[in-house]
């Protein structure tokens, strides 16, 4: 649900702040007044294009920004996860144009690109009317349509993880295929340097241990001259280390037999003895294994040797020469048995096609039942709005790919039908198209093509009224949906939209007073100027206000007791 609008310096809007509540919401006012300005300004936050002449004289950008209770939308929240905005429950997308034509978005006050608040503005709001947010005009969408009427999200679900899998399979499939060649040629140097590598047979961690062993060795006549001179330091020398200690543990326990204060230390010192004979100890230790081997040495050098052959002919690290001689294994062993893993992947192509073609054939069955419900009800509901002579028709058909015919091989992403071929999609087979005539004796063509902009509104009313409980757009927008209507049909239609607002929050721009009268919420759109500037202003009504705004609806500027008293019985109030 919309929760408020805020409107900077757009057009001949200086500031605009609005708070919006659920149900039937009706925006009037006079011609010219800057009706068509507001909803132009909210395409803007729907990720509509926009140019700097919007952006109103005298100020550095325009702003528009709009919050939404998005609680209950899931495909809100996932899709704001998955680019890192912070999802709460609360919405709020605002959109800057700068003066110099800059344009930058915000979800959550985090930037985000055009298309990704784009993708959330589809999620949020359709728009009929003279602007390009008309779902019902995307071709894409009425498949969409017809399968939320008949309920199959569901199914639909089955068939996209069925169909995923398929292309997953035949995916490896036709790669294998691609690489069936290259992988015969290349397996006699795949097989040599697979050898290669076993003839040196490295090991993780090997080249440091070598390392370590062949510096030691490098350095053992400096290892074992300097362990001797540091054992006589520490042991066996003149004035050593462990012998003045000796002499100075002495002093310190004759000293703690005068004064006790000296115990710690002559304990200390006896600690620091014992460390130091342990130390040489080590050191002498160390010094006895000490050895000169210089065919030891030769291997070690010859075998760093060998390794570094490797890593630099296979990738620079032993590694990276284990982790290539992996890779080998795998091809060498695809390679070897080729005919065998194209064979199961086929059985497993083929096991994916049945699946996906047995779901396709349940929805596309399903589709037929609920679009002749769709055609009859969408025309009942047209007659009402006053295209009395409409026929509509939900045409479903497939697309027909060429086959090689008897021995040839199905295409991956195909099923048989019979005796055509037909290319899978994302929802199964069908492609959905909506058609429509609206006058007697004209052929049905494509919605996309043939309705005007009020009728679009009313198709999308009528369409929108039997989806009500099915479709999850939380706000629809209707503007001109009273062109070319009075009377009895715009009773109709105001009546449908009530009906509606009980699903939906709806959002009406209109100049009817019939449909006005229906309204929950009623906003009147005014213009006046100052200092030669034009501003506007949208302002919510009190009852009163509303009565008197349907009444001029009704009867013009000038606004009579007879005129209020007809707005009260249009609006049922008594």
């Amino acid at each position: 649900m919309l929760k408020t609008l805020l409107i900077k310096n757009y057009a001949l809007i200086q500031e605009l702040s609005v708070e919006f509540s659920s149900g039937l919401i009706i925006i009037t006012g006079e011609t010219g007044a800057g009706k068509s300005i507001i909803i132009d300004a909210f395409g803007l936050v729907l990720g509509e294009r926009a140019s700097a002449d919007v952006v109103r004289r005298g100020s550095d950008k325009a702003v528009v920004e709009a919050t939404f209770d998005v609680g209950g939308n899931s495909k809100v929240r996932d899709l704001l996860a998955a680019n890192d905005i912070e999802t709460t429950d609360e919405l709020i997308v605002r959109r800057e144009v700068s003066a110099k034509a800059q344009s930058r978005c915000f979800l959550n006050d985090s930037p985000v690109t055009l298309a990704i608040q784009k993708q959330i503005g589809e999620l949020l709001v359709d728009l009929h009317g003279q602007h390009e947010h008309q779902s019902l005009l995307r071709v894409d969408t009425h498949i969409g349509m017809l399968d939320d009427f008949g309920g199959l999200g569901g199914m639909v679900e089955e068939f996209r993880l069925a169909h995923a899998r398929l292309r997953s399979v035949a995916g490896e499939l036709a790669d294998l295929r691609r690489r069936e060649r290259e992988l015969r040629e290349k397996r006699e140097f795949l097989l040599f340097q697979a050898q290669e590598i076993d003839a040196v047979g490295p090991h993780p961690g090997e080249e440091d241990e070598l390392e370590t062993e062949l510096r030691i060795l490098e350095n053992s006549e400096k290892l074992f001259s300097a362990t001797a001179e540091l054992y006589a330091q520490l042991y066996e020398g003149e004035r050593a280390v462990r012998d003045l200690l000796v002499i100075a543990r002495n002093q310190l326990h004759a000293l703690a037999e005068i004064d006790p204060r000296f115990a710690d230390a002559a304990r200390e010192c006896s600690s620091a003895e014992a460390i130091v004979s342990e130390l040489a100890k080590f050191v002498q230790g160390y010094n006895a294994r000490v050895e000169f081997t210089p065919d030891r040495l030769e291997q070690l050098r010859e075998r760093l040797g060998r390794l570094a052959f490797l890593k630099k002919k296979y990738g620079g690290a032993v590694d990276l020469v284990i982790a290539h001689r992996a890779k080998l294994s795998s091809e060498l062993a695809l390679a070897d048995n080729f005919d065998q893993v194209i064979a199961r992947l086929e059985g497993e192509v083929e096991e994916g096609r049945q699946e996906s073609a047995a779901i396709a054939d349940r929805l596309s069955s399903k589709r037929h039942d609920i679009a002749r419900k769709i055609d009859n009800a969408i025309v009942q509901e047209l007659a009402g709005l006053g295209i009395a002579q409409a026929r509509f028709s939900t045409r479903i058909q497939q697309e027909q790919i060429p086959h090689t015919g008897n021995g040839g091989s199905l295409p991956a992403n195909a099923v048989r039908r019979g005796k055509t071929t037909v290319a899978l999609n994302p929802r199964g087979y069908d492609n959905v198209e909506f058609y429509l005539s609206t006058n007697i004796g004209e052929e049905e063509k494509p919605l996309t093509r043939v309705a005007s902009g009020g009728e679009v509104s009313r198709i999308m009313l009528a369409l929108k009224s039997i989806l009500a409980k099915t479709d999850r757009l939380p706000v629809l927008i209707f503007d001109e949906i009273d062109v070319g209507v009075s009377g009895r049909i715009a009773q109709a239609v105001g009546a449908s939209l009530k009906n509606l607002a009980g699903f939906h929050q709806v959002i009406a721009i209109t100049h009817l007073p019939q449909i006005a009268g229906f309204a929950d919420v009623h906003f009147a759109v005014s213009k006046t100027e100052k200092d030669a500037r034009a501003f506007t202003t949208l302002r919510r009504l009190t009852l009163d206000e509303q009565v008197r705004e349907v009444a001029r609806l009704m009867s013009g500027a000038e606004v009579t007791e007879a005129g209020l008293a007809g707005a009260r019985e249009l609006m049922g109030l008594h």
